[in-house]
């Protein structure tokens, strides 16, 4: 049974429709107990990779807190590099899928670091929410110790359940080095955003509360770890279109912040996580400029 959400980009992939696979989980008790597990969609098939799109990169390895041995891949800016954007992908596939999202980020300037969390692509173990945050915090801190990486540069970029799972990790690695978060598609509340999903249709709306509330636990929610971020500016960016995540999860993470400095970006007409990964995509700019605004020259 897989959690009704996911943001693979892989062709003809198939999806459940939320309602009636949200449904179908009300009716197996037995998984009670596993819902965290329902969140992840991870494969081991490599879909793309940086070749495809004219960039070099290199294939790392590295131990997350327990010792789950981690794969990542760092892609290097074209030139000198304005920053490193670290990306927290999705729920679905592994990074080789998520590569499409930030694939035009090295040619603007920027180091990426693509990462699996446990279970996902190469990395080793199987996930779940926690070990999945102590991922995070690993991916972080290799990325802070890189001898090629000005750690005082770095960018959070968390997308979809990447989201919910970069805000925790950052907080439990700590904030020194970041000038800027940046969540696409996501949520602030695991419960809400089951709940959310639920409401869109006639058939599950009675069962929005019993199954979000019962079946789901926020005890490793994000929202939780915003007092430790407020620091840093914070640019909340969702599609009006969203079919995976409903808008309202962006809207609600905004307003959740307790920073001062925030934004919140409707897309007009986009679907899930796909602001800035569609060609052309005239959204790019606008977060170069943000991005240049927040991180300031390179001294």
């Amino acid at each position: 049974m897989r959690f009704p959400f996911s943001d693979c980009r892989r062709p003809a992939a198939r999806r459940l429709r939320p309602g009636a696979a949200l449904l179908l989980l009300l009716l197996m008790t037995p998984l009670i107990g596993a819902c965290d597990h329902l969140f992840f969609q991870p494969d081991r098939h490599l879909y793309l990779t940086p070749e495809q799109f004219g960039l070099w990169h290199e294939e790392v390895g590295f131990d997350s807190g327990d010792g789950t041995r981690l794969s990542g891949w760092f892609l290097p800016a074209w030139g000198s590099a304005l920053g490193t954007v670290i990306q927290f992908h999705g729920n679905g596939a592994n990074i080789s899928n998520h590569l499409y999202a930030v694939r035009w980020l090295p040619y603007a300037g920027y180091n990426v670091f693509l990462f699996d969390y446990r279970g996902y692509g190469r990395s080793a173990g199987s996930p779940d929410r926690a070990g999945a945050i102590e991922d995070g915090v690993a991916a972080i801190r290799y990325v802070r110790g890189r001898k090629d990486v000005d750690a005082r540069r770095l960018v959070l970029l968390g997308q979809s359940l990447g989201g919910a799972i970069g805000l925790s990790a950052l907080a439990r690695a700590g904030t020194a080095g970041f000038r800027a978060i940046v969540i696409e598609a996501s949520f602030v509340s695991y419960r809400e955003v089951v709940r959310l999903i639920l409401a869109r249709s006639w058939l599950t709306w009675p069962f929005q509360y019993p199954a979000a509330y019962l079946l789901f636990s926020d005890r490793l929610g994000p929202r939780q770890d915003l007092p430790a971020l407020a620091a840093l500016p914070l640019l909340v960016v969702h599609g009006t279109a969203d079919s995976v995540v409903p808008i309202q999860a962006g809207r609600e993470l905004y307003d959740a912040f307790p920073g001062p400095d925030k934004a919140f970006w409707p897309i007009p007409g986009a679907d899930h996580v796909e602001a800035f990964s569609v060609p052309a995509s005239p959204w790019r700019e606008p977060l170069l400029k943000w991005l240049a605004q927040k991180l300031g020259s390179p001294e």
